[in-house]
């Protein structure tokens, strides 16, 4: 019970990504061939809201819900960790099909 608050802005995420159609496999397809702006506007967006989030976090000094300074660690430099998770995203997306 304690997650449910998680799983309610989950299941909202997933039904704006449905309703934004940025898990259609068409739109997909039309952002990689450069057709239609629609996924870059998604992604541009995304971007947007969480630079002004973060920064907001950091000039307020937002507290999370159990009252403790919400704290951003800083980047790892480390350049493996991307090649393994850009890699493991690619198969994911080549094993469901989902790969223009």
């Amino acid at each position: 019970m304690k997650f449910i608050k998680y799983l309610l802005v989950g299941i909202l995420f997933g039904i704006v990504l449905t309703k934004s159609e940025a898990v259609s496999w068409y739109r997909i397809y039309e952002m990689f061939q450069f057709e239609s702006f629609h996924m870059f506007g998604i992604i541009m967006t995304a971007i947007a809201v969480g630079v002004v989030g973060i920064q907001i976090y950091k000039r307020n000094k937002v507290v999370g819900l159990d009252g403790k300074q919400i704290q951003i660690a800083d980047k790892d430099k480390g350049f493996k960790n991307y090649i393994i998770g850009g890699t493991i995203f690619g198969l994911g997306w080549g094993m469901i099909g989902t790969c223009p």
